[in-house]
């Protein structure tokens, strides 16, 4: 078992709501509720609350800072950050400007987590060259670290232009936390410890205990490059209503378009009840279902892989914001006391 406590968070890409009577609502409103949303997990306990970016139109948020910026007007305590921010398509440095700028917003309750991108939009509407897949990303994390020390830095690679004793602004008061989001690459794990990052790892498909050579490999890596000991995290999708019956027929609809949305994109096979069934089940990585079942695998998550945060990605699809709210109380009050509930006993137990 890990020896950090657990936090629990929640993170959304702002996928397009449903409103009372079913119909889809506005870009404008979804963002709205997002805001709403981010309030609602301060009030009932949650750690994190996460914003994905993304250029497309089922996800209405492209600038997750600005969101994240008018939920920390209107939380106390609650961390607030990315899930994740394109790396690869910005600028580290502006980067770091609007996050040191929300870090000091939010009285230094902001994160980033940086990665590559599972979509690709933003590479040819930023103008970058898809065959710079990797070096973009590899160029500008390594930057990146560089400007977290918040000293002057000196820099030259192919991707931006070269640094010469710059200076960054503005400072935080005490440092700005970022983590790495993984999707199962080794390299990726690997390069994550070597700059002394948190580690995220994305699981959407499968148990995840098979991501458990990744959590050992991030933590043999730490030690090897002599880096601290770093959290890791796990972002999984989820639903929460009283009855797994219920959570099902209210989360299913959804799920199924955006995959089969993204499954057209992508050559994917149909989506169907039955590959739905899987995914909610013990080896699947939906936490979809009651409080109690949804405990119970988080819990076997932390077993299996000693993560100190889970982050439950808690809209997949259009769904309405009525019950988004509703998952998002039951997650807080019901869901985070079980799951330390379950994890004590297994201490007590001795199980890991």
């Amino acid at each position: 078992m890990n020896d950090r406590p657990l936090e629990l968070g929640l993170d959304t890409f702002g996928d397009i709501s449903r409103g009372p009577d079913g119909s889809l609502q506005s870009d404008a409103q979804t963002i709205r509720n997002v805001v709403d949303q981010a309030v609602l997990a301060d009030q009932v306990g949650l750690s994190f609350f996460g914003v994905g970016e993304h250029h497309r139109k089922d996800f209405a948020v492209t600038s997750p800072e600005i969101v994240l910026a008018a939920a920390a007007a209107r939380t106390k305590d609650i961390h607030l950050g990315t899930a994740v921010t394109v790396l690869s398509s910005d600028d580290p440095v502006r980067v770091f400007e609007r996050f040191a700028t929300l870090d000091a917003v939010s009285n230094g309750r902001a994160e980033v987590i940086l990665g590559r991108g599972s979509f690709i939009e933003s590479f040819p509407l930023f103008g970058y060259d898809l065959r710079d897949y990797e070096q973009l990303f590899e160029e500008k994390l390594e930057l990146f670290s560089l400007l977290l020390d918040e000293k002057p830095v000196s820099w030259q690679g192919r991707t931006r232009a070269a640094l010469q004793d710059a200076d960054v602004y503005p400072k935080t008061e005490n440092g700005l936390k970022a983590w790495v989001g993984v999707g199962g690459s080794p390299e990726s794990v690997v390069r994550a410890a070597r700059y002394g990052y948190g580690l995220v790892l994305a699981i959407i498909g499968g148990s995840s205990a098979r991501f458990r050579p990744f959590a050992d490999l991030y933590r043999r890596s730490l030690d090897e490059f002599g880096k601290p000991r770093m959290p890791i995290s796990v972002h999984s999708p989820g639903h929460i209503a009283e009855t797994d019956q219920q959570a099902w027929e209210e989360a299913y609809e959804g799920v199924a378009e955006l995959n089969n949305t993204i499954g057209r994109e992508r050559g994917w096979p149909e989506y169907t009840r039955l590959r739905f069934q899987h995914d909610v089940g013990p080896e699947g990585a939906m936490y979809i279902g009651s409080p109690e079942t949804v405990a119970r695998k988080i819990a076997a998550t932390v077993r299996a892989l000693g993560n100190s945060r889970f982050q439950l990605k808690f809209a997949s699809g259009s769904i309405s914001h009525d019950r988004l709210m509703s998952s998002i109380e039951l997650y807080g009050t019901r869901v985070l006391p079980l799951v330390h509930e379950m994890l004590a006993e297994s201490e007590t137990a001795g199980i890991r």
